[in-house]
């Protein structure tokens, strides 16, 4: 068997080495849990090596009946709530930027589990970090909660954060 040349042995080296980065999404829904969730996932990819996405998605109101809120005031709410949540993943993004961590705001509007689902895919995320609560026990009961959601359909590990006592 021929012995490969220097370059060709090179060549296999830098493959060997060249790990590509590793990405961590991190779905918030800048709830009282979104620091230790972010907290949980800046370790996981200070470890990897990774880049953090900070992924919310604004969710239009659920209107139940038909003397629901007028469209154009649904449409306020939703600008309203881009624009702070804008707001607050830019002070995150900052303050993941200022421990030398790369980080990446990502902000959707529409229903959490396919959007997160769409985006793991789409950034081929090794992993994804999120709390496990958001909403109260009435709203999970009615709509389902979104990390079971993702659960069920990630196309990679999960890592579920739990409640913290002072976030509770």
């Amino acid at each position: 068997m021929e012995e490969p040349s220097p370059l060709a042995r090179a060549m296999n080296a830098y493959k060997l080495f060249s790990i590509p980065m590793k990405t961590v999404l991190v779905p918030i829904d800048l709830s009282t849990t979104t620091d230790s969730v972010c907290e949980a996932a800046a370790t996981l990819a200070t470890g990897l090596g990774a880049k953090l996405i900070l992924l919310h998605i604004v969710q239009p109101p659920v209107i139940t009946s038909d003397y629901g809120i007028a469209i154009e005031n649904i449409e306020e709410i939703v600008a309203v709530s881009e624009k702070t949540a804008t707001e607050q993943l830019a002070r995150l993004q900052a303050k993941h930027q200022n421990a030398n961590l790369a980080a990446e705001i990502v902000q959707l509007t529409g229903a959490p589990v396919p959007l997160i689902i769409e985006e793991a895919k789409k950034r081929a995320a090794d992993y994804i970090v999120m709390g496990s609560h958001g909403h109260t026990a009435f709203y999970d009961l009615l709509v389902g909660t979104t990390t079971h959601g993702v659960l069920k359909k990630a196309p990679c590990p999960v890592l579920v954060v739990p409640k913290t006592k002072q976030a509770k």
